[in-house]
């Protein structure tokens, strides 16, 4: 670890970078219905929406790991945040849905540098310990995009309409790129840069993507926030149509959740010189596992409230919080010579099950509490097959 770098600012920059995409991804939540009637939009063309970003968002990943592996991390962020500042401008003028969709796909193709490149830098400077202290401080920066962005979006709908949300992005995009242009370093040594050829490019991924330890790792670090993002996609209808609040009240879902996802990170960094990774897992595992009973409980013997239907919501996410640093860690010291290449693959496994949940779950759960919660049990389940695979695995070796 080099002795000048500055922990606190590298946590910061980073989690800035990181929480770009799920800020962008839930701000303009609110404004659904205004986009759609303007734009006179139909339900599916709105899921749209969020489909096309998470699709270029998560094959945008796979390119940038590879990018910044070979020219350094922080020339490939700042070129991506530029870009991210024009398409969000693009939204702001876009006079029908079809332009929408598009510049919302440009969005998530710039908005994924951010994220892929922060965890790589992380673990180009940090180790170990430090290395899941660092990470749990930028989770904790990280979780408070979901709660504000819904909450910023609402007053900035009721103030001035959708293209206000839009305008905000851009103009984040801009004081984003200023501050890596002045604090962030490059953490990524010449001498340590891959080749950029597509031939070796494709033989780091075939070999990665053949290591069957670590396609269970990225598979069940995507998985385990399928569960909280189904509850971040269906927002709009559980907050406007089975909760019955209006435009400024997504709190009531995001600020449950993220206080979840702080006391996950906060956990997260106390036990990082205390527990092995595994056992973080082990016990991230049962929170998650308690919050699935929790929520099928309520939903089947409870009338539908705020308090009953988000509860379960924050513990998940307290869940998820504590086991995302230490799967993060688990699969980058397989391959520690590709770390934008993991961090991307991990990235575009979380985003791919993001954006298969929004196009095709999310339709067929949103119609009441109950299915939703079935929704995340299932999603539990599965988590529970992917980590027991990867413990059966490890044990051997």
């Amino acid at each position: 670890m080099t002795p000048t770098i500055n922990r606190t600012t590298i946590a910061l920059l980073v989690a800035l970078l990181s929480m770009l995409a799920p800020f962008t991804l839930d701000t303009y939540l609110p404004s659904f219905p205004d986009i759609q009637q303007d734009l006179q939009a139909s339900d599916q063309q709105m899921q749209y929406t969020l489909s096309y970003y998470l699709l270029a968002f998560g094959v945008m990943m796979l390119i940038y790991g590879s990018l910044s592996d070979a020219l350094g991390r922080k020339r490939v962020v700042v070129v991506a945040l530029v870009g991210y500042a024009l398409a969000s401008a693009a939204c702001a003028v876009a006079q029908d849905i079809d332009t929408l969709l598009w510049m919302r796909a440009a969005q998530g193709m710039a908005a994924g540098a951010g994220m892929v490149i922060g965890r790589a830098i992380v673990r180009d400077l940090f180790a170990g310990g430090d290395a899941q202290q660092v990470m749990a401080r930028v989770m904790l920066v990280f979780a408070i995009a979901p709660a504000v962005a819904p909450i910023v979006g609402g007053w900035l709908e009721a103030w001035a309409g959708w293209r206000a949300v839009f305008w905000f992005l851009s103009g984040l995009g801009v004081v984003l790129t200023l501050l890596v242009v002045r604090f962030l370093p490059e953490s990524l040594a010449v001498e340590q840069r891959q080749s950029l050829h597509p031939w070796d490019i494709a033989g780091a991924y075939l070999i990665t993507l053949t290591h069957p330890r670590f396609v269970l790792l990225a598979l069940l670090f995507g998985i385990n926030f399928g569960g909280l993002f189904l509850y971040i996609a269906a927002a709009p209808h559980l907050v406007y149509d089975l909760l019955g609040y209006g435009v400024t009240d997504f709190w009531i879902l995001f600020l449950p959740a993220v206080t979840g996802i702080i006391l996950g990170s906060q956990l997260s960094g106390w036990v990082a010189h205390r527990w092995r990774a595994e056992k973080s897992i082990w016990v991230a595992m049962g929170l998650m596992s308690l919050a699935a009973l929790f929520n099928m409980a309520q939903a089947l013997w409870l009338p539908v409230a705020p308090s009953t239907a988000v509860a379960p919501v924050a513990l998940y996410a307290m869940g998820m919080a504590l086991a995302m640093t230490p799967i993060g860690l688990l699969a980058m010291d397989l391959f520690p010579h590709r770390k934008g290449m993991v961090a991307a693959l991990q990235g575009f496994s979380q985003t791919s099950s993001n954006a298969l949940i929004a196009t095709f779950v999310v339709g067929v759960l949103f119609g009441s509490v109950l299915s939703l919660s079935a929704g995340m049990m299932a999603i539990v389940i599965l988590s529970w097959l992917l980590w027991l695979g990867y413990v059966r695995l490890e044990k051997s070796i």
